[in-house]
């Protein structure tokens, strides 16, 4: 499929590195809370094009303190590199001590979380409410970067609030202490998900820095979203998340299109489906079937909606509690096919949905 007239190839440009970290493409993998756990990083790079993946969201102090279920969320196998961990705290040695033990266990990169605004984050003093205090952040920070040899990132929102844009001075001293890279979402904490990014935003953290990269977040689900945010921002590098939920496919087409100016389609329904029985094959060796069967409700639900798939056996899907009765509902859609158009043809654009609703209760 060639690229439409106004989405021209983007200029050459250097390889995106995190410090001695030298990444394969500037497209990588969000952390999304529920969804880039390893079988879905997985998939992903099976598909291609994309240069880092980051976990879930990971609670430094339940890290140390070995809980199962936080050091499951850190857990990866050889196809999943390079590969970074994103860890949340308030605590200057807590965020200290589990960075260390990160290292310890091989994880490529540390991201440090300043970027959630769920309120059962934000009221321990950790995520975006780390943007509202200066002197304690930056410590912490600094903490982070000078206990570990592997390159350490920061990802956050421009700001509180409106009253608050803090991330280019928060940039600018984060470049100081040793930060290898910042992620910008182009939101504030108090817009939650609501409006549009600021891509302005964004590119006042791009000029704020003399020489570490900037990665824009926010809005890009398409090859067109990408090239409004590098082109509007000039950031190095683009960070997507619920648009690789509603196509994985979109960082083989980035590729793509920056190495030839034109990209392929989506996967179209026959690919969604040997994806989505991969990447539940790959849930079930972890936690066995009847376990798999429901972690992946959540997730089946937005392959078969992008799938075209009737509604009366995505419900079917939703209410399997085992292999077989999961591989019973895929016969039975793999037989129906998309509710229009043809099982290899362009499936129509799915939109993932965010939270809503006052950012204060999520």
């Amino acid at each position: 499929m060639p690229v439409p007239p106004d989405i021209p190839k983007p200029s050459p440009r250097p390889p995106l590195r995190y410090g001695p970290l030298t990444l394969a493409s500037r497209y990588l993998l969000s952390p999304l809370a529920g969804y880039t756990n390893r079988p879905f990083r997985r998939v992903v790079r099976e598909v291609g094009g994309v240069g880092l993946c980051t976990t879930d969201l990971v609670n430094a102090r339940g890290l140390i303190a070995g809980s199962e279920k936080t050091v499951r969320l850190t857990e990866t196998c050889p196809e999943d590199s390079p590969f970074a961990v994103q860890i949340f705290g308030s605590e200057g040695w807590v965020m200290r001590d589990a960075a260390q033990l990160l290292e310890g266990r091989g994880v490529h990169s540390i991201d440090i979380n300043m970027g959630c605004p769920v309120n059962r984050v934000t009221k321990s003093g950790a995520g975006a409410s780390m943007m509202c205090r200066t002197d304690s952040t930056i410590d912490l920070v600094r903490t982070v970067v000078e206990a570990v040899k592997i390159p350490v990132t920061v990802k956050m929102r421009l700001g509180w609030d409106s009253h608050q844009i803090t991330a280019p001075f928060f940039a600018r001293e984060f470049e100081q202490v040793g930060v290898a890279a910042v992620a910008i979402h182009g939101r504030t904490r108090e817009q939650g998900f609501k409006g549009v990014v600021d891509r302005t935003g964004i590119r006042r953290v791009v000029e704020a820095v003399e020489r570490i990269p900037i990665i824009g977040n926010g809005d890009v689900r398409t090859v067109a979203d990408a090239a409004r945010m590098l082109d509007d921002t000039g950031c190095h590098g683009i960070s997507i998340g619920r648009g690789a939920l509603a196509n994985p496919w979109i960082f083989r087409q980035l590729v793509e299109w920056e190495d030839t100016g034109t990209y392929g389609p989506p996967g179209n329904f026959d690919e969604r489906l040997d994806l989505l029985r991969r990447q539940f094959g790959y849930l079930e060796a972890l936690h066995g079937d009847q376990s798999a069967a429901i972690l992946f409700r959540k997730q089946g639900h937005w392959y078969l909606k992008a799938m075209q798939v009737r509604a009366w056996l995505r419900n079917q899907f939703q209410q399997a509690t085992c292999r077989a009765e999961v591989d019973d509902v895929l016969a039975r859609i793999a037989e129906e096919g998309p509710m229009s158009g043809d099982r290899t043809g362009v499936l129509p654009e799915l939109s993932i949905p965010v939270p809503s609703g006052p950012v204060d209760k999520w």
